[in-house]
């Protein structure tokens, strides 16, 4: 938090001290491309930034799109609802190197290669939204982040347009972003929950900047295209700015595969007792489906009140959904044996179904949700055999 207030102050200053510079020819514009970090949830897609360096004019100033406060009390509904206002920032070069190399980035630079009115009016956009009124913005992960930004600044204000020349393999936005989890297992799994099938659609090469390392070597590929002229390099040079440090990844052990399968077994266990000893576990019921039914209103709050654009439509929302808590009150009163009977039907037909097709579902499924479907398919499965043995 207190980076963050610094940070803000530095907002303030540099924005009047520069506000009326007009860049020299020793003016360079480049973009920083910091590595991903497992320091945090946020610095595992890595990050980009903007360099505004200007000896004649002693300039050396980063431009950062990824500034966001915490500290905010409605952080979490704004973030879950889509609502997230992230900060233009600029701030001196030294601070920006120095957090990265603490933090154990790569950092690297690479020089555009710009004309001098190219420079004058890219530094001129980011001075005026640096301006309070302009500093903010709706951020949205996949589509206007801190790597988006800079790509639709550069490619606005450079004379004729950007020709990308990389090739890269297909993706969708899951398989990408999954890549960036790989050392998270739990993150992966709420990331998979929570995002739906749009998340499965190809993203096309250029939707593929919105993460920094697929924007650094697109930049490095590029190239300038105005017309009646020669084609132009986008980048004039690179350079390493800062070495990644090699981060030890602690083995995980309690996965999510681990925990659903362990879960699994011990309803394995839970119902073979009963069904031997003709018993009834009415807490077991309530248990695992008010767990089921929160987990479901909070995807039902991503996918029908939330403002993202990946949440929507969500087949996870078949098995699990707000409607578990209604079958909690039909186990938790014995007088609702008929209503649980008949809600224990429909979901065991639903699930059945839904583990039938499980491959055909046109969204793509975390491994670990298999066995939560067991669970609640098998407990559906003993609710049904109950109620026809007439099981109390």
């Amino acid at each position: 938090m207190r980076k963050i207030a610094v940070l803000f102050v530095l907002v303030f200053c540099i924005s009047p001290l520069y506000g009326q510079s007009v860049l020299s020819d020793e003016a360079c514009i480049s973009i920083l491309t910091s590595t991903p970090s497992e320091e945090a949830v946020f610095t595992v897609y890595g990050h980009t930034a903007i360099r505004v360096k200007d000896t004649g004019q002693d300039i050396d100033v980063i431009f950062n799109y990824g500034i966001f406060d915490f500290s905010r009390s409605d952080f979490v509904y704004r973030f879950a609802k889509g609502e997230t206002d992230y900060k233009l920032a600029a701030y001196d070069f030294k601070y920006y190197l120095a957090e990265y190399q603490m933090r154990g980035s790569g950092v690297t630079e690479q020089a555009l290669n710009l004309r001098q009115e190219e420079k004058q009016r890219i530094w001129d956009a980011l001075l005026v939204n640096l301006e309070p009124e302009n500093s903010v913005y709706r951020y949205n992960f996949f589509f206007d982040n801190c790597a988006t930004r800079p790509v639709a600044l550069v490619e606005k204000l450079v004379d004729g347009r950007v020709a990308y020349h990389h090739t890269t393999q297909p993706q969708t936005f899951r398989q990408l972003i999954n890549h960036c989890m790989r050392n998270k297992p739990w993150l992966l799994f709420g990331c998979q929950l929570a995002l739906g099938s749009p998340t499965d659609r190809i993203a096309t090469p250029h939707e593929e900047l919105f993460l920094p390392l697929y924007l650094e070597a697109a930049f490095a590929q590029a190239t300038i295209v105005s017309p009646g002229e020669p084609e132009r390099p986008l980048v004039s040079h690179t350079r390493r700015l800062a070495e990644a440090v090699p981060e030890e990844v602690a083995p995980v052990y309690a996965t999510p595969l681990v925990c659903s399968l362990a879960l699994l077994a011990s309803l394995l266990a839970i119902t073979f007792m009963g069904w031997r000893k003709r018993r009834y576990s009415r807490l077991v019921d309530v248990a695992l489906f008010f767990v089921a039914g929160a987990g479901g209103a909070v995807l039902f709050f991503l996918a029908f009140v939330s403002v993202h654009p990946a949440t929507w439509p969500n087949w996870s929302l078949v098995w699990l959904h707000p409607f578990h808590l209604a079958g909690v009150v039909f186990f938790a009163v014995k007088k609702c044996g008929k209503a649980a009977y008949c809600y224990h039907f429909i979901n065991f037909a639903t699930l059945t179904l839904a583990l039938l097709g499980w491959l055909a579902i046109p969204q793509a499924f975390h491994i670990a949700f298999i066995p939560l479907v067991a669970c609640l398919w098998l407990r559906s499965g003993y609710g049904i055999y109950r109620y026809k043995s007439g099981i109390e």
